[in-house]
């Protein structure tokens, strides 16, 4: 079952976005054309197929900008819709819901579109053992959320941060002295229940990674023939992930090559939107 969003986080985030758009001064457009006691119905319906993501975020938008507008969520993050499927039913003041109605189509179609593609990519690793994992490669102050979006497509999280998990790159392999030295550095400093992953670009770099204690090796950039050779050398031994030049042409010959975990910067930094709308009844 899909974990609800934070209230904490949503009311940040959408407190920040109708700052952003409603200024000091308002919706002078709404203000100046529709009466103060005009009252509609409304809907939000998908315009492509796809899947819904960030649906609270909507809600909280209309309640925000109007506590008397009630919003009833009809498609839950995590469904599958297709064109012309009901998400949002929404009865209130015309003034209020016009005014949330940018701001909540923006986090909804940026949301679902990244559930959208994150699903594309787990139903092509089906019957394979790989997991479909999102990056830090998010847009900043919405990590949380663009996380949240990839488990409604069905992925799995990665590290959060640069604080809930130790990831060597190669940067910090040669700042360090090497893949043994960084190993040693990082267990003596962290506790047992960080886990440590080390990024390598070379198969024969596992057998130095799998003996400094790593728990995951991310193994980067490889052919599916050195993915295929390194499943084969570790034999259970630690964790592999495989990453760089995942799309959905590529991930199913990634996935065969019996990988663990298969991550994907593009599913949160250029999916693109799910196409949705606001019309009124």
């Amino acid at each position: 079952m899909l974990s609800p969003l934070s209230s904490l986080l949503v009311d940040d985030a959408v407190a920040r976005a109708l700052k952003e758009d409603l200024g000091d001064a308002g919706d002078i457009t709404t203000q100046a054309t529709i009466p103060a006691d005009t009252i509609i119905k409304a809907v939000v319906a998908a315009r492509k197929s796809g899947v819904i993501a960030g649906t609270e975020l909507g809600r909280t938008t209309l309640r925000m900008t109007g506590p008397t507008t009630k919003t009833l969520i009809k498609s839950n993050d995590g469904t599958r819709v297709s064109p012309g499927d009901i998400i949002l039913e929404i009865e209130g003041p015309a003034r209020d819901i016009l005014s949330a109605e940018r701001v909540a189509l923006n986090f909804m179609g940026h949301l679902s579109g990244i559930a959208t593609a994150t699903a594309a990519l787990v139903d092509a690793v089906q019957g394979t053992r790989a997991k479909i994992v999102c990056t830090r490669k998010t847009t900043p102050g919405l990590r949380a959320l663009e996380k949240h979006a990839v488990r409604a497509g069905g992925g799995q999280n990665h590290r959060f941060g640069l604080y809930d998990a130790v990831m060597i790159k190669d940067n910090h392999i040669a700042a360090s002295g090497g893949i043994s030295k960084a190993l040693e550095r990082a267990r003596q400093m962290v506790g047992h229940t960080v886990k440590i992953e080390i990024e390598i670009d070379h198969v024969d770099q596992l057998e130095d990674a799998l003996s400094g204690g790593a728990d995951i090796v991310l193994l980067d950039n490889m052919s599916t023939n050195d993915l295929a050779h390194a499943v084969k050398l570790n034999n259970g031994r630690a964790v592999l992930e495989a990453s760089g030049n995942v799309t959905i042409e590529t991930v199913r010959d990634i996935a065969v090559t019996g990988v663990d975990i298969i991550s994907s910067g593009w599913i949160t930094h250029s999916a693109p939107t799910l196409d949705l709308g606001m019309d009124f009844a």
